[in-house]
Parts: structure tokens; C-alpha cells; sequence
């Protein structure tokens, strides 16, 4: 994994004033228009041509060419005009350079700790694997979802789990992936039967090398996080102690799989098209740093990873004491690589069902799904470049109701922004493109990013973070702060990253707010 993958996007208020120039910076670097990647056969869709230069390049020659001919009477005056309006920008280039050289060290230097983590996890490196059914698939997929199921002596919601997972997904869709079923159970009669209920419930997804089950065990010496037979352990460190070690197995087996590995557990139910979701999110994200995405509020199901961090999160569950939970541990993996915040869209695409043992339910926390009920768009001014028509005004993209705002052929750097009254602590943010039934007139490629300190002239926000992409036309994502942050927000931009030769409809802007107490800040 390379170690500049991660760094955090900051916008200053000196971009607030981008109209037709088209320029979009990310954390003061320059972007260029996204190149089509290469999508699988499976949600193929058509790619745009490339676009030439030569013409434009001419065009700047015939430009140039007679300005310098002007000679030294205007060279002092040409010298001083540029500087001027470079100033402004090159600050912000030596600030970007500044905070992305400390934060690349800072990165390199966790990522030194995890490659010794993994020179001293021989468990992992001798690990010994069984495969119960199925075979790995000929070529490498997008997506691995894993699944690490401690069969019970009473009752197991595996099957049901595989079930949900195959009938909410189309034939393309599972062309895309493949579920890893990782079984750990002492007792060789009830595996078999497990084994055996499995093949004859999905022998079509195993001949399809859809479906790959398996048993691990963890060779040399127990590492720290693992019990030792003289260990005399509580119930809930016994049950970690078990826990991290599957997952652990489960992620070792999986890295070579796919691009990216989905966790899920034995008892959840999956949304329809989860996997289309999931794609879209992915290739929305893919320029983008984060180390963990998560499509649920669950403990553990429904976290993304890149598969080349599954040996470094393997290593990282195993090094820790066994008093450590794992929900734990997931939590905390992604700040060790610099995601400060959890990226956490707001629908759910996974939801637990069943109920725990007396034991889980007194050593894991309960998994509840967030309810947010309706959004409360607090008071608040909207600004945009935008083309505006008549009798259409931006507001009307903030509006709680059936308006919106069009505009016609937006460019790149466009922007809607949404001005808080006072500050306030938003939880969640949904931006909706295009219309709602056909689905016509989205955003193309954008994202909202998140202003703080805001302006007196009430023209926006002194910096902005990113939120997230826009996916398919849309945005929503839960607002996470930093742990002791007391600022709040007080800016809500879109911005367009490409071109579009097309309508645009933003039907809605929704926002959840927490009340913000001033006196807290201060």
C-alpha cells in the first residue's frame, strides 16, 4: 500500500470565488479531469472518449507569441501583475506541501510498525488452511465478502445469512465477487453437518467458484491476543480471544482474493443490489484516500477494506491482549492510517437479526441501528455560480418540499453552498441529483465538502473538508468529528468536478442537526 494514499483534503476560503475558470483544487493540488477506468463486464457502462489538446495548444502559441514580442516595456508590469495574483495560491501550494510532507512521514512511520507487526505474527505466516467447499476463483474479483461463523451448539443463522446474500443479488452482480465462509468449530460432527447443509443449499454458487468455505487454524507459538493452554481466562476474553483469531484467519486467507473485502457475520439480512451499491461507492471512492468504509452502523458487519490492509489488520487483531474486543480493534485500525474520522454512509444496507447469547450480548456491545427520523434543515442561506433561470432560485435545493433548483451545463468548479445561520453539530447530510423517478439530470461527478468558520460577508466559509463523492447522483453520509472537537459547521458545499453538456436538477439538500451550545466551544 502506498504510504501518500492517505492525507486529508482542506479548501480554502481564497476558492470561494471559482466561477467559469473551472478550477478545482483538492488540499491545494491541481486535479485532472477523471480518465474512464476499466469497470467489470458485470456493471459495465459506456467510458467517454479522450479529448485533445493539440487545437488548444495552438490556439495558446498565437497567444503567447505576440505578447512576447511586447519586449521589456511591459515585462516589469506583466512580472508584478503575475505575482500578485499568484500570491494567494502559492501559499496555499507551500501550506499543502507542508501538511502532506508531515502527514506522509507520520504515515510511513505506522507503516514501519505494521511491517514489523507482521514479521511477528508466524501464527499467520504458518497458518494452516482446510477447504470444506468449493474452489478459489480463476481470476481475481472486485470484492471478497467474508464471513467468520462460530457455529453454536443450538442454532446457527449462517445459512439464512447465505441465503439473504444470494437472493438479494443478480447473475452480474455475483460475477463480481466472491463469499468466503470461514467455519470454526471443535466439534467434527456438527461441521460436517454444517458442510454438508451448505453444499446442498448452494451446490450452484460452489460449481460457479461463487461460494468458498473453509477451516483455519493458526500455526507456531499463540501470539499475545490468543489464549495459551495454561491461561485461565475469563468468559468474554475467552470469546475474544476466539473471535480475533477467526478474523484473523478469515483475512489472511482473503488477501490475495480481490480488490476489496467486505466483513460480514452470521447473522445479518442484506438490501437488494447491495453489491451494485457497493460498486459504485468503491469506483466513486477510488482516487480518494479512506481506509474503511462502512454500510451499516453494526459492530462488524458491512466495513470495507482494501485487501492489501487485510495483513495488516490480521496482524494488528493478533498483537493486542486478549482482553482487547475486535469491534474494538476495527475501530481503531483506520485512525493508525490516518482516516481521523469513520466514513460511515447514512442507509444501511446490512441489518442484524436474531438475537445473542447471554454471554455476546454481556461482552459486545448491543448493535442498534441510528435512527435519525426527519431531517430539520436548521436556517440557512444558499449561494451558487450556477446558471440561474427565471423563476428558479437556488434556495429552493434546500427547501424541506417537491421544489428544486435546475441549472444548464454546469463546468467544473461550480458550486452550491448552503450558509448556516449558527454554527451548528450536523449528523447527517443527503444531496439528492436528478429527478426521482427516471433518474435523469444527475450530477455527474462532484462532492460535498464540509465549511467551518464561517465569513462575515456570508459568502461561505474560511475552509472546507470533504464529506464524500457524489454516488450516482446522490450523497449520504453520516457527519463524524474528531474526538474533542467542538467546532461546528457552518458551511454545506457541491461542487462540481467535471463538465456536464447536460441539465442538472439538485432536488434536495437534507440536513440533521444535534442543538450546538457556543458556550461549549469557548
Amino acid at each position: 500500500m502506498a504510504a501518500n494514499r492517505y492525507y486529508v483534503y482542506t479548501y480554502g476560503a481564497g476558492q470561494q470565488g471559482r466561477k467559469a475558470s473551472g478550477d478545482s483544487r483538492r488540499g491545494g493540488e491541481e486535479v485532472e479531469p477523471e480518465r474512464a477506468r476499466p469497470i467489470p463486464a458485470c456493471l459495465r457502462r459506456a467510458a467517454p472518449a479522450p479529448r485533445t489538446v493539440h487545437g488548444c495548444l495552438c490556439k495558446c502559441l498565437v497567444v503567447v507569441m505576440p505578447l512576447v514580442l511586447l519586449g521589456s516595456f511591459l515585462q516589469d508590469r506583466l512580472e508584478e501583475q503575475l505575482t500578485y495574483s499568484l500570491l494567494a495560491e502559492e501559499k496555499k501550494k507551500i501550506l499543502w506541501q507542508l501538511s502532506h510532507q508531515q502527514i506522509s512521514s507520520e504515515v510511513e512511520n505506522r507503516l514501519r510498525a505494521f511491517r514489523d507487526m507482521e514479521k511477528a505474527s508466524p501464527g499467520l505466516q504458518r497458518a494452516k488452511y482446510k477447504l470444506l467447499a468449493g474452489a478459489p476463483p480463476h481470476e481475481k474479483k472486485l470484492l471478497t465478502v467474508g464471513v467468520s461463523s462460530a457455529l453454536h451448539p443450538h442454532e446457527s443463522g449462517l445459512l439464512d445469512t447465505l441465503r439473504s446474500l444470494f437472493q438479494a443479488s443478480s447473475g452480474p452482480e455475483l460475477g463480481c465477487v466472491v463469499v468466503l465462509v470461514s467455519l470454526s468449530d471443535s466439534d467434527p460432527e456438527r461441521l460436517s453437518q454444517m458442510v454438508a447443509s451448505i453444499s446442498d443449499l448452494f451446490r450452484t454458487h460452489i460449481e460457479a467458484r461463487q461460494l468458498l468455505v473453509l477451516w483455519g487454524q493458526l500455526g507456531g507459538p499463540p501470539p499475545l491476543g490468543t489464549l495459551r493452554p495454561e491461561d485461565r481466562p475469563s468468559p468474554c476474553e475467552a470469546l475474544y480471544s476466539a473471535q480475533k483469531a477467526d478474523h484473523a484467519l478469515l483475512m489472511n486467507f482473503a488477501a490475495n482474493l480481490s480488490e476489496y473485502f467486505l466483513m460480514l457475520d452470521d447473522r445479518v439480512r442484506c438490501k437488494p443490489r447491495f453489491i451494485s451499491t457497493i460498486y459504485w461507492t468503491l469506483s466513486a471512492w477510488k482516487e480518494l484516500p479512506w481506509v474503511t468504509l462502512e454500510f451499516s452502523s453494526l459492530s462488524f458487519a458491512g466495513k470495507v477494506f482494501h485487501s492489501s490492509d487485510l495483513p495488516r489488520l490480521a496482524s494488528f487483531l493478533l498483537v493486542f491482549p486478549r482482553d482487547t474486543p475486535t469491534h474494538v480493534l476495527l475501530s481503531e485500525f483506520p485512525l493508525l492510517l490516518a482516516q481521523n474520522t469513520p466514513i460511515r454512509f447514512g442507509s444501511s444496507v446490512f441489518h442484524h437479526v436474531g438475537d445473542r447469547s447471554r454471554l455476546e450480548s454481556s461482552c459486545f456491545p448491543a448493535d442498534k441501528e441510528k435512527v435519525f427520523g426527519e431531517p430539520d434543515n436548521p436556517t440557512a442561506s444558499v449561494r451558487t455560480d450556477m446558471v440561474m433561470l427565471s423563476n428558479n432560485i437556488p434556495q429552493y435545493a434546500y427547501t424541506l418540499n417537491k421544489e428544486s433548483f435546475a441549472t444548464l451545463n454546469p463546468i467544473r468548479g461550480n458550486y452550491l453552498t448552503v450558509i448556516l445561520e449558527k454554527p451548528q453539530k450536523v449528523t447527517r447530510v443527503e444531496v439528492l441529483t436528478g429527478s426521482d423517478k427516471d433518474r435523469k439530470h444527475q450530477l455527474q461527478r462532484g462532492q460535498v465538502e464540509l465549511g467551518y468558520g464561517p465569513l462575515e460577508d456570508l459568502q461561505g466559509c474560511a475552509r472546507y473538508t470533504l464529506l464524500g463523492p457524489v454516488v450516482e447522483g446522490r450523497l449520504d453520509q453520516v457527519v463524524s468529528y474528531e474526538e474533542d472537537s467542538l467546532e461546528a459547521l457552518g458551511c454545506i458545499r457541491l461542487l462540481v468536478l467535471e463538465a456536464q453538456e447536460s441539465w442538472l436538477l439538485i432536488r434536495q439538500i437534507r440536513v440533521w442537526t444535534t442543538e450546538y451550545d457556543e458556550e461549549e466551544e469557548v
